[in-house]
């Protein structure tokens, strides 16, 4: 049975967060989406290409959703895996941290939306700069754990906190979480897995659409 790991408003899921320390930092920024899946990638992703193809949708329609439920205030980043939205950044109230929710949940196909948006003056330049260190950091080890597939995960980093998606077993996603945990610099750990089993894993079958 699949399972959905974190803190989500939308659709029963489960939270599943590994932390460490959470600082905060200052500055601002204009929305950002991130995420899509391009090229050869999507030929050993383990969604179903529709729910690829959904997914970067997803992310487009988030910029105006957002831009329309908040204007200039904040910095969002969405990301859409197997359309479930994770939505991290930082927005200036928890009445903008709502809206914002409400906005994505509202969009086709979504299924869930899993908020951590944090209520706080939008990060600085610098410690963005630093997250797509850390993103990077952390893909490169994926790949180099050859009990891995990194393909099967995505990364995206907030703050210094590294959010893990993808359709994975319950084994690879302590692997990889122990592997971004131990990248110096990531001061949390946050699980967003769909959970399969062996089995399912095994027989290569995609993802039913629900």
């Amino acid at each position: 049975m699949k399972q959905l790991f974190a803190s989500v408003s939308r659709c029963a899921a489960v939270v599943a967060l590994a932390a460490i320390t959470t600082p905060l930092f200052s500055g601002c920024a204009p929305l950002m989406v991130g995420g899509a899946v391009v090229g050869g990638l999507m030929a050993s992703d383990r969604r179903t290409s529709g729910a690829q193809v959904e997914d970067q949708s997803i992310e487009l329609k988030a910029v105006s959703r957002v831009k329309t439920a908040i204007g200039d205030r904040g910095h969002v980043n969405v990301t859409s895996y197997n359309r479930m939205v994770l939505i991290t950044g930082e927005v200036a109230s928890d009445a903008d941290r709502a809206a914002v929710e409400q906005a994505l949940g509202q969009i086709e196909n979504v299924r869930s939306v899993v908020n951590e948006l944090a209520v706080t003056a939008a990060s600085s330049i610098g410690s963005r700069s630093n997250d797509v260190v850390l993103t990077s950091k952390v893909k490169a080890s994926l790949i180099d754990a050859r009990d891995l597939h990194a393909n099967a995960f995505k990364v995206v980093t907030e703050r210094g906190q590294v959010f893990l998606l993808g359709r994975v077993t319950e084994r690879e996603a302590n692997r990889a979480t122990e592997v971004a945990r131990s990248i110096g610099g990531v001061q949390k750990v946050v699980r967003v897995f769909e959970l399969i089993s062996e089995a399912e894993l095994a027989s290569g079958q995609p993802p039913k659409q629900q």
